[in-house]
């Protein structure tokens, strides 16, 4: 009910106005009496001084009188503009006296429950106040029992508080603040924006912003929660999942086009989950997942492969469609720790593990781990040395014309000569470079290396350095070739490129954009490994490859009773019929030449003409056999 203005309280100014009217009225009458008394006789000095009294007795009254109504018309306003203020406030407001009747309540706490003015107006009850509340179902609870609960704390001194919910869904708090000399005033306010807003803060503290998994935080709780319920018995899984060469698609196609990716990611993880089990990103490219309960091993193994499956079909992202994959590390409680912080770090030095065996693969927790992620972090320190003092050298294994052994070209392949260890193996090191982003000075190395040690040779003799795909995915890949040629002055048509099918799969049309950049410099591009990806046969309707590199898994057994031979035949048909060379990859024997010989085969590259030798032999080489070639037969 709206506070009124017009309300007339005993004693009020209503009251008092009457008694100065009435003094008022008084004092003219005796003046009209004392006026006739002086028509009939003559005026004595008391009567004259009486004359006076009432005159002035009468100016006071009618003094009074104005100001009295002056007053009274200014309480009045002042009443009118409190009732707007009070039922223009935002919150509803209920004032008690301290038999807990209402002395007023304003609009707005009537339109927040719905209530009827007829009923929620001044001397109503609390108690009848609530039970109307309850008819209009904005209160479902016991009336007396609630309204008793919040009366004797106010007669305490106390304020309460309650939450509620009004018609609609609306979140309502009520606090009732007790007043010197008794009753208390109910102060009502619809939280509902608020509570979302904490709500949403909560979320966002516990839940990652881009794919709403849970993140770090929360998956430590959710894990230490499963580790304190863990039954006799039971087993737990803590797989960590770490999306291969994601920096390659976020350097090249961009942080929005990853950003999908990752989401896309978390959907499919998603997918593979049971409803007792949990996935989290923990930050960049990392996700984890608790896998809870298990009986043995074999139940992470199948969900392993399943999370593989999922993650390895093609993303679209954006208009690209990227295929990507993963490495992970798999822990077990309580085998390998059931202390929180030691689990985690097993499925860590697990992850470790798996991406130090070339990625794409799982490795449970082994005894170990942690001395061999240890070495692998100082091989690291220690190649970033290499880099800038000088151990790391190029050595160049020759590729000869199968038909009349002249050297084409040579390959540039990185060497580790390490000062305690000796020669360290590129399959070593190699994924430590892309892992930790030192691949790109590694690569760029060696092309400009190569680029100035092949100035050296005959004109004929090509360079073929091979390009990782963390490389091709920079998007100045193109700009460093071209600095390398002018560097040294080496003819672009004497430079060859050799990129895996690694390259291509992960998204084909900026990776097709790549090569025709190169092509443009006038290079030469090699498709290498083909055969062991998963869609050699479009790329090479694509893109004119100028040369095919066929895999030493297939020439390794082409002697044998397999497919290897009709493989490679082929392979070769493909490359002919497209005007491209075919080079045969760990040629060993005479056997493997004169069968490639008869297959067609363009070029052979092994062990039988060289293994990979220092540049300063590989000089020397050139020069003896210029001129000389092997025999064809």
């Amino acid at each position: 009910m709206s506070i009124e203005s017009d309300q007339k309280l005993p004693g009020g100014p209503a009251d008092k106005a009457g008694l100065f009217t009435l003094l008022a009225v008084c004092a003219v009458l005796l003046a009209a009496a004392v006026l006739a008394q002086f028509a009939v006789s003559t005026w004595s000095i008391r009567e004259r001084v009486l004359l006076a009294l009432v005159a002035a007795l009468a100016a006071v009254a009618g003094h009074l009188l104005r100001r009295e109504r002056l007053t009274d018309r200014r309480l009045v306003a002042e009443r009118r503009q409190l009732s707007i203020a009070v039922n223009n406030i935002p919150q509803g407001l209920v004032l008690y006296d301290a038999s807990a009747r209402i002395i007023t309540c304003n609009q707005p706490y009537l339109d927040m429950f719905g209530l009827s003015p007829d009923v929620a107006k001044p001397g109503c009850t609390m108690q009848r106040l609530i039970a109307h509340r309850k008819e209009t179902g904005s209160f479902d609870g016991d009336v007396d029992a609630f309204c008793d609960a919040i009366i004797q704390k106010v007669s305490l001194g106390k304020a309460t508080r309650q939450l509620t919910e009004a018609p609609g869904g609306r979140a309502i708090e009520i606090i009732n603040r007790p007043l010197k000399g008794g009753g208390w005033v109910a102060t009502i306010e619809d939280i509902t924006e608020r509570k979302r807003a904490e709500e949403k803060i909560a979320h966002l503290a516990h839940y990652d912003g881009l794919t709403d998994l849970p993140n770090r935080i929360l998956l430590r709780e959710r894990l230490e929660h499963s580790l304190t319920v863990m039954r006799p018995g039971e087993q737990l899984a803590v797989l960590y999942i770490d999306i291969d060469e994601f920096k390659s698609v976020n350097d090249a196609l961009g942080h929005p086009i990853g950003d999908e990716l990752l989401k896309g990611v978390a959907d499919r993880l998603r997918g593979c989950l049971r409803e007792t089990d949990v996935a989290a990103r923990l930050g960049g490219d990392e996700f984890a997942v608790i896998q809870m309960p298990i009986k043995d091993r074999s139940e992470t193994t199948r969900l392993v492969d399943e999370i593989h499956s999922a993650i390895r079909q093609p993303f679209e992202c954006m208009g690209h469609l990227i295929t990507t994959d993963a490495s992970i590390g798999i822990a077990l409680a309580p085998s390998d720790g059931v202390d929180l912080d030691q689990l985690l770090r097993s499925a860590d030095l697990a992850l470790y593990g798996a991406k130090g065996d070339g990625r794409r693969t799982y490795r449970f927790f082994e005894a170990g781990m942690d001395q061999r992620a240890k070495t692998r972090r100082s091989l690291e320190l220690e190649l970033r040395r290499a880099i800038s003092d000088g151990s790391l050298e190029t050595y160049y294994q020759p590729v000869v014309n199968i038909e009349d052994g002249k050297i084409s070209s040579c390959e540039a392949l990185l060497r580790w000569r390490h000062p305690e260890r000796g020669m360290i193996s590129p399959a070593e090191f190699i994924p430590i470079a892309e892992d930790s982003g030192l691949i790109n000075q590694l690569g760029l190395w060696v092309l400009n290396a190569a680029c100035a040690e092949a100035v050296t040779w005959p004109d004929h003799v090509r360079v073929a350095v091979n390009v990782s795909p963390v490389q091709f995915r920079s998007q100045s890949l193109a700009l460093n070739v071209a600095a390398a040629l002018a560097a040294c002055g080496l003819p672009a048509s004497r430079l060859e490129l050799e990129i895996t099918e690694a390259v291509l799969i992960r998204d084909d049309e900026a990776a097709l954009d790549m090569l025709h950049q190169l092509r443009k410099l006038g290079v030469r591009i090699a498709l290498d490994d083909f055969g062991t990806g998963y869609s050699s046969l479009s790329y090479l309707q694509r893109f004119p490859f100028d040369k095919i590199k066929i895999d030493r898994s297939f020439i390794r057994d082409i002697a044998g009773p397999g497919a290897s031979s009709s493989i490679v035949q082929a392979v070769v048909n493909i490359a002919a019929a497209s005007d491209m060379m075919t080079t045969a990859e760990g040629v060993e024997t005479e056997q493997q030449r004169n069968l490639l010989y008869i297959l067609g085969c363009t070029e052979m590259q092994g062990y039988l003409f060289s293994p990979a030798i220092s540049a300063a032999e590989v000089r020397r080489l050139l020069v003896t056999h210029r001129g000389k070639a092997m025999s064809a037969a």
